[in-house]
């Protein structure tokens, strides 16, 4: 059974009908929907990803909720699963896109007891960059109202906060180095250890980037393309520092586990400087790294967040809290300073992908899903 809200009204149908029904809170359900769509496997997403105009709207099922999408995020793993890296089992065509946020605007029997149409809701759940989404509603997450905000929590700031409170042994004093800190996983990195009190250093790689870094509190944020972050590091913190949020990979983590302190942890949260290539790897001196670690008891651990489901609910929750208490800056990048504008409507996604490796985005990328009035029925 499919639970419909029409004019204010609630009404129970059988799913067969489920198409039939226009008006939604004064919207509509429209037969079909644009998506992207991987129809074939590769790193550069323009090549491997699709715009398909005329897909049918999914239907919920009896735990299901379809959701307007409104606002997807962008993510540096999204060329990744264009790739086939994550699951090399599937084979095109398959739907693409990690997180989204928007309005409930159907929903199954078994879903209504906790959702209704017309809530706000988020989501991390395969196949989000549509117009409609169907999400699980054991999985959803009730948010206020639909801003963009409440999306950078989802992969971005949770996987910031796990992993340093999982992994990180954070403690007053401790020094900590964030790697692509004004992006969109690392502005939480920096804010979440300045909440344990550490000294925290931050890479980026502009001026507009270090005045951000300034703002949400990074003690010392380092232009590299200004200065020289090795040389800043073996200047200014000849001890090593004790923790490093690194996503960046290549020369980048080379330079990370040279600056390790004794008993120092790296966790690899990423490798974005890879991704682009073949094999989605950047060299690095692997051969070197036992005798590296061993020098200084140092360890190595890589963080991901499927890994770590069973503390995502609560994070979320506590994430949900802090910005609503105004103790947790959320930025949000929706394109104002790329070349054409902002990111708006599902074909702007391959812009906003392009934008992310370009290194110019500050905090979280996310594209805008204006409703299709021209899709109706």
């Amino acid at each position: 059974m499919l639970r419909l809200t029409a004019a204010g009204a609630r009404a129970t149908v059988d799913m067969s009908y489920a198409r039939h029904f226009l008006d939604f809170q004064g919207s509509a359900i429209p037969r079909a929907m644009q998506k992207l769509v991987v129809t074939r496997l590769s790193p550069n997403f323009r090549e491997a990803v699709t715009l398909r105009r005329d897909c049918p709207v999914p239907l919920p099922g009896d735990g299901d909720l379809l959701v307007r999408n409104r606002f997807v995020g962008i993510n540096a793993s999204d060329i990744n699963y264009s790739a086939g890296r994550y699951d090399p089992s599937v084979k095109p065509p398959f739907d693409i896109g990690f997180e989204g946020i928007g309005e409930v605007v159907a929903l199954g029997l078994s879903a209504s007891a906790k959702y209704s149409v017309g809530q706000a809701v988020a989501y991390m759940a395969p196949g989000s960059f549509a117009e409609y989404t169907v999400v699980p509603a054991s999985i959803a997450t009730p948010v206020p109202s639909v801003k963009p905000e409440y999306l950078t929590l989802l992969v971005s700031g949770t996987t910031a906060y796990i992993s340093l409170k999982e992994l990180g042994e954070l403690s007053e004093g401790k020094k900590v180095l964030v790697t692509a800190a004004a992006g969109g996983t690392g502005q939480f990195a920096v804010q979440f250890s300045k909440r344990a009190k550490c000294h925290v250093i931050g890479t980026c790689s502009s001026d507009e980037k270090l005045a951000f870094l300034k703002s949400i509190g990074c003690d010392r944020p380092i232009n590299y393309k200004a200065e020289p972050v090795a040389t800043v590091l073996k200047r200014e913190y000849p001890e090593g520092v004790d923790v490093v949020y690194e996503s960046v990979g290549g020369a980048m983590f080379d330079l990370a586990v040279d600056a390790l302190a004794i008993k120092g942890r790296l966790l690899v949260i990423g490798f974005i400087s890879g991704y682009q290539s073949p094999t989605g790897l950047s060299p690095v001196k692997a051969g070197a790294l036992p005798v590296k670690l061993l020098r200084k008891s140092a360890r190595l651990q890589g963080f991901f967040l499927n890994h770590y489901l069973s503390k995502y609910q609560a994070a979320m929750e506590h994430l949900l809290e802090l910005h609503s208490r105004g103790e947790l800056v959320c930025e949000v990048d929706l394109g104002h300073l790329a070349p054409e504008g902002r990111f708006i409507g599902l074909d702007s996604i391959f812009r906003a992908v392009d934008y992310m490796y370009t290194g110019k985005n500050v905090g979280k990328l996310v594209v805008e899903i204006p409703h299709s009035v021209s899709s109706k029925l």
